[in-house]
């Protein structure tokens, strides 16, 4: 056989440690299902999955109960449901005004969420690992922590490389080559794997796989607070770049005549539609932060008319940017995350019709528009899907090395 057509095996090994993680990966995505159900999505052989399930109730991470009859004849088939305080990941965000930090299992449950404001200073990275691992300190403690934690998920509002969690600029944090995952190592003081990335890209995969964007294979992620990210999927698959940078979108240039933007920079997107350009056209002072966003949102919602002519000046910036993208990017479906949320239903027409007036009529055709669905735990729970990756890849060297068992003694 011509070497460029040899055939390439796989051990039974290999095999089973695909067929465990395409199990788990339905049962972590879409929640309980029967074993029948599990046969019909994987395409595995019912024996099969019999077989693999006995694995996992071994461990202790699915349990079966008995279906109810469905009224046609022949036995129900089990159903298989996630032990979701068996094994969990602590997921951490950390942006310019809040950080949080939550206990999620196995499954996507949020099992303990704690969300501290903070004040919109520049704070060293020092102390803000130092006020992660407290708020870590205290969810791992308290009963709802699982009997197995396994790795760690951090989002961050900025420009972070992902093989090292190296922040190469967080303008609105005050941070330029921040070692923040070293730092968070060194604080946080446990054996288990960090992983770190953008809070926009987190948004977009959490909202991907468990909100507004659910079986959509190509679509854009805006969220705006006091800076704006963008997370991107393409075929499924996020769009990430060479080194973990794509995706900022905030600091594309829109405006030449505009304001100073914290990166340096003049006239970002982020001046144009970001919280402070929010608050300074509706006669507030810059910096107000989440809570005067939403007192801007109640004043146009009664009818104040400043308030209603800052929220479409944001939402007229907001669809020029958009356009842009859509030519760029092709996306069928664009979720508003953070304060372009709250917003969302005063923008809608005004981004539409920029939408129609900049976007090429081709890339714009398939394009909707819609809220996100994961409000402001977005990036928090995007984190907690980074951290569960390894596991749910290969859940096999968990069940092999007992790891799943330990890993609490680590953490």
């Amino acid at each position: 056989m011509p070497v460029g057509l040899r055939a390439i095996g796989q051990r039974s090994e290999t095999v089973r440690r695909a067929n465990l993680s395409a199990i788990l990966r339905e049962l972590h995505a879409d929640g309980p299902a029967s074993r029948s159900a599990l046969v019909a999505r994987t395409g595995l052989t019912r024996s099969a999955i019999g077989h693999l399930i006995g694995e996992f109730v071994a461990a202790g991470l699915v349990s079966e109960e008995r279906a109810a009859p469905l009224g046609t004849p022949g036995r129900p088939s089990p159903l298989v449901r996630l032990e979701s305080n068996r094994v969990g990941v602590i997921a951490v965000e950390i942006e310019v005004d809040t950080l949080a930090v939550a206990i999620v299992g196995l499954g996507g449950e949020v099992l303990d969420l704690l969300r501290v404001d903070r004040e919109r200073t520049d704070i060293p990275v020092e102390d803000t690992a130092a006020t992660v691992a407290e708020l870590v300190s205290t969810v791992v403690r308290r009963p709802a922590a699982p009997d197995a934690i396994i790795g760690v998920g951090v989002a961050v509002a900025g420009v972070v490389r992902r093989t090292d969690g190296f922040v190469s600029m967080a303008p609105n944090l005050g941070w330029r080559d921040v070692p923040l995952g070293q730092r968070l190592v060194e604080a946080l003081g446990l054996s288990l794997p960090i992983t770190i990335a953008n809070e926009a890209d987190l948004g977009a995969l959490a909202e991907h796989r468990r909100g507004a964007a659910i079986g959509v294979s190509d679509l854009l992620y805006i969220s705006g607070e006091v800076g704006v990210g963008g997370g991107i999927i393409t075929g499924g698959n996020q769009l990430t770049g060479a080194a973990g940078y794509a995706g900022e979108v905030g600091h594309m240039p829109v405006n030449p005549q505009g304001i100073a933007c914290h990166c340096g920079s003049v006239g970002c997107w982020e001046t144009e539609v970001g919280l402070d350009a929010l608050l300074v056209r509706a006669g507030r002072q810059a910096g107000g932060g989440r809570s005067e966003a939403e007192a801007v949102v109640r004043e146009a919602a009664a009818g104040g008319p400043l308030a209603l002519q800052a929220i479409e000046e944001v939402g007229r910036w907001l669809g020029f940017g958009l356009a842009g993208l859509v030519n760029i990017f092709n996306p069928s479906l664009i979720v508003l995350g953070g304060s372009f949320t709250r917003i969302y239903p005063f923008v809608n027409e005004v981004v539409e019709h920029q939408l129609e007036h900049f976007a090429l009529p081709a890339p714009r055709l398939p394009v909707r528009v819609v809220p996100a669905t994961l409000g402001a735990d977005a990036s928090l729970i995007g984190a907690a899907e980074l951290a569960f990756e390894p596991f749910l890849a290969d859940p096999a060297h968990w069940l092999r090395s007992g790891a799943a068992s330990s890993a609490l003694a680590s953490a």
